[in-house]
């Protein structure tokens, strides 16, 4: 598709990919943001972030392909566990190497066929068709706690909770070095590499870039490895792994950000970050929280450090 949008007069800043979404109401708001970062996308001429705010003048131009649809179809054969269930929440317990939702490129089962052999309701959850019931994800190579909603009521509240940061989460990571602070903040904005597919960046501060903040406390420290506990406030794609490889301590087994940093004992064949804890409200206002135990392939790793 190739087009080009002139902008009117706007009564309010008005962001580019939500315009575009609203815009091309046929494409999810996840292939534009993409498409933009990729360059697909450009304002007067120029190469933009999807959170550009367009002004009246603005010339917008695409140069899209159609973004193929990801199949979604129930699989009774997709493992996991569930913590916990009601008529408008699953808590589920996600393990590592499972993809939650499908997206292009993917041609494995994820964590939505599984849920939909077992929870056909959730199929009308939610606000895309290829990710029923997901409010957040975790990465393929993370394992932990999730919560997933089973009614739009729900849904839409877990959104918010979100979006206001109400919601607490909480992750076990072993990073490669001796962290030497007893605890910190990493605040570094985060946005896509442009020299790198598919990793994030750490800016510095006063940078474009996503706002982010991770929190940690030493669990533990070892010979060349740290147990940190980690808080997230946002939730970024890959941030507590670009925030741990910025800081200088990145995490154990991860392929994609600094993997031979640190001088390691032993291997794991694995990403080092499991997600422990959950808290948010449910629609009665009354605090939930779950939590998951390090899977048994983590905890063993750590017992040969002791």
């Amino acid at each position: 598709m190739k087009k080009n949008i002139t902008i009117p007069v706007l009564e309010t800043p008005t962001r580019l990919d939500k315009f575009l979404t609203k815009e091309l109401v046929d494409i999810s708001r996840t292939y534009i943001q993409q498409a933009i970062r990729d360059g697909k996308v450009t304002v007067n001429d120029k190469p933009i972030a999807p959170h550009y705010f367009l002004k009246t003048g603005d010339i917008i131009k695409l140069n899209l392909t159609a973004p193929k649809t990801p199949i979604v179809k129930p699989d009774k054969k997709v493992k996991f566990n569930i913590i916990a269930q009601t008529d408008d929440f699953l808590v589920i317990d996600k393990p590592e190497g499972l993809v939650v939702h499908p997206a292009p490129g993917i041609n494995e089962s994820t964590l939505i066929d599984g849920l939909l052999a077992l929870y056909p309701d959730i199929r009308s959850v939610g606000d895309d068709p290829t990710r029923p019931g997901i409010v957040h994800r975790l990465d393929r190579d993370v394992s932990g706690i999730m919560v997933v909603a089973r009614s739009q009521n729900m849904f839409n509240n877990l959104k918010k909770q979100f979006k206001d940061r109400t919601i607490h989460k909480e992750y076990t990571a072993l990073v490669t070095g001796e962290v030497q602070q007893p605890s910190g903040r990493i605040d570094f904005p985060l946005a896509r590499s442009k020299s790198q597919h598919g990793k994030i960046a750490a800016r510095p501060r006063g940078h474009d870039g996503d706002a982010a903040i991770t929190e940690f406390t030493v669990i533990k420290k070892f010979s060349h490895q740290t147990l940190l506990n980690i808080t997230i406030l946002t939730g970024r794609t890959h941030q507590i792994r670009a925030h741990l490889a910025a800081f200088g301590y990145p995490l154990l087994g991860d392929k994609i950000y600094k993997p031979n940093k640190g001088k390691m004992t032993k291997k794991i064949n694995r990403l080092f970050l499991h997600a422990h804890t959950l808290e948010f409200t449910d629609l009665a206002g009354r605090p939930q929280k779950f939590t998951s135990p390090l899977p048994k392939n983590l905890s063993d790793y750590l017992a040969t450090l002791s």
